[in-house]
């Protein structure tokens, strides 16, 4: 017997273990970007893989963590609690996550599997970024369940959970589960902080932010407090080129400065505005939007596919018209090319850009045009991103270089053309992609001519 449990020790701490080789996230220097612990940058790519733990068995875990590292994501958000049921559903092993519907009594066999997840998220260098409940369970609001949590329970659930998840460094929390924190009516932000005030005493050491609802920022609620590490905006599903834009400059501009992400942009193969009969945003709506937040000044960005947040399956009913089956919607274009803007980012200095809208002197658009630059603080390099091909003019000033090197980067494929070497005069530069038109959105890409960097794959 004393052998059995030597043995179940030494694999509780391998497993454990196993989930610290990964760095611990933070606010890089300037406030406005993440970073590991140990310097080096960290873009946020995030997959909404919101129901991981409750509707899929670990060989489909496995199948879905695989897919999304071969992709190039790094974060997968996911969800602890339903809100669609009273009391809250099983996971597929028939487990409920509490006895009697009561947050202060978790069931040890729900979470075993949670945190098999997590460990397996950390073998292959991803990031889970949980959110301890959907909002409903908190605020009622969209939900088919009832409110379960108070001031008291909710302290004690984020306690538990901290503690928890103590030692696994591949976690990050995201309170707020797609609901307000507030309306003119109720004020939701006292249950809201005691949980986060519970996993931060728990854990020691936690990242957390708050995911609001469509067309929102968790800067809305909590601009003028410290309970966020950083914050989450929601641009949502309603509308084709929701001007995230504007909404990522304006809380980057915030002070102190803190990061910024779209956590919920439009998913790829989502219902325009949820309605079966407005058609369905596609790989080039979720370019967009992905490369326009991220170009304004985000810390990284969330890519999301209608079936796949919900794991949508023979088994499953659907949840707002998805087109497909998860299984088949991992490998949709918009996932493959998410993974590009990563490496686009990453190689260069990612953490000394600063957005630049004056770079931009003349095809500026609206909406769906509308075009988004930044440059390096340092002067070493420029990007601008095209959603629709056509000739434009850049103030390449700021680069300080004499010569430039000037590249095209295809969005689409991830791959990079040459332009050549331009003298870098007191006038802006122009320039007209290889493609043009809707549909052909293109990044151009301005280097210090005596630097060696490339682009593409």
């Amino acid at each position: 017997m004393k052998k059995i449990i030597i043995l179940s020790f030494l694999a509780f701490f391998y497993t454990v273990a196993s989930a610290q080789k990964l760095e611990r996230i933070k606010a890089s220097p300037n406030g406005h970007f993440l970073q590991c612990q140990n310097g080096k940058p960290f873009f946020w790519l995030g997959d909404t893989g919101w129901e991981m733990f409750t509707r899929l068995k670990k060989d489909e875990i496995t199948r879905y963590l695989n897919n999304r590292q071969q992709k190039g994501f790094n974060v997968i958000q996911s969800v602890l609690l339903d809100d669609d049921s009273n009391p809250i559903g099983a996971n597929q092993y028939g487990d409920r996550p509490l006895i009697n519907n009561d947050p202060a009594k978790p069931n040890e066999a729900y979470f075993k599997l949670a945190d098999w997840a997590i460990q397996q998220a950390a073998k292959r260098q991803l990031y889970i970024a949980i959110l301890p409940t959907w909002g409903g369970n908190v605020s009622k609001l969209w939900a088919t369940g009832k409110p379960i949590f108070n001031l008291k329970n909710a302290y004690q659930y984020g306690m538990f959970l901290g503690k928890r998840y103590k030692n696994y460094t591949n976690v990050i929390w995201i309170v707020g589960g797609d609901r307000p924190a507030k309306n003119d009516t109720a004020d939701w932000r006292p249950a809201w902080r005691s949980m986060v005030k519970g996993i931060r005493e728990g854990a020691g050491k936690a990242l957390v932010t708050y995911h609001p609802s469509g067309e929102s920022s968790s800067t809305d609620y909590w601009k003028d407090e410290n309970t966020l590490d950083f914050n989450m905006i929601q641009s949502g599903h309603r509308i084709h080129d929701f001007p995230v834009w504007n909404w990522v400059r304006r809380d980057y501009n915030l002070t102190p400065a803190k990061p910024v992400l779209d956590g919920e942009p439009n998913y790829e193969d989502h219902p325009v505005n949820w309605k079966n009969n407005t058609g369905y945003f596609r790989e080039y709506d979720v370019r967009k939007q992905l490369y326009r937040s991220v170009f304004s000044g985000a810390c990284g960005v969330t890519y999301g596919h209608q079936a796949v947040w919900q794991f949508y399956s023979p088994r499953e009913k659907p949840i707002s018209f998805p087109d497909r089956y998860w299984t088949e919607a991992i490998d949709r274009p918009g996932a493959f090319q998410a993974g590009f803007l990563k490496t686009l980012i990453l190689s260069r200095p990612p953490l000394t850009r600063i957005p630049d809208q004056d770079m931009i002197k003349s095809g500026q658009g609206e909406k769906g045009d509308y075009i988004t630059a930044f440059r390096d603080s340092y002067g070493s390099y420029a990007m601008v991103y095209l959603p629709v091909g056509k000739k434009i003019e850049v103030d390449a000033s700021e680069l300080k270089a004499q010569n430039i090197s000037a590249w095209w980067f295809d969005p689409r494929t991830g791959k990079s053309a040459d332009i050549g070497i331009m003298k870098n005069n007191s006038g802006p530069l122009a320039f007209t992609p290889p493609t043009t038109g809707k549909g052909n959105d293109w990044v151009l890409v301005l280097d210090d001519a005596g630097k060696k960097w490339r682009v593409g794959i």
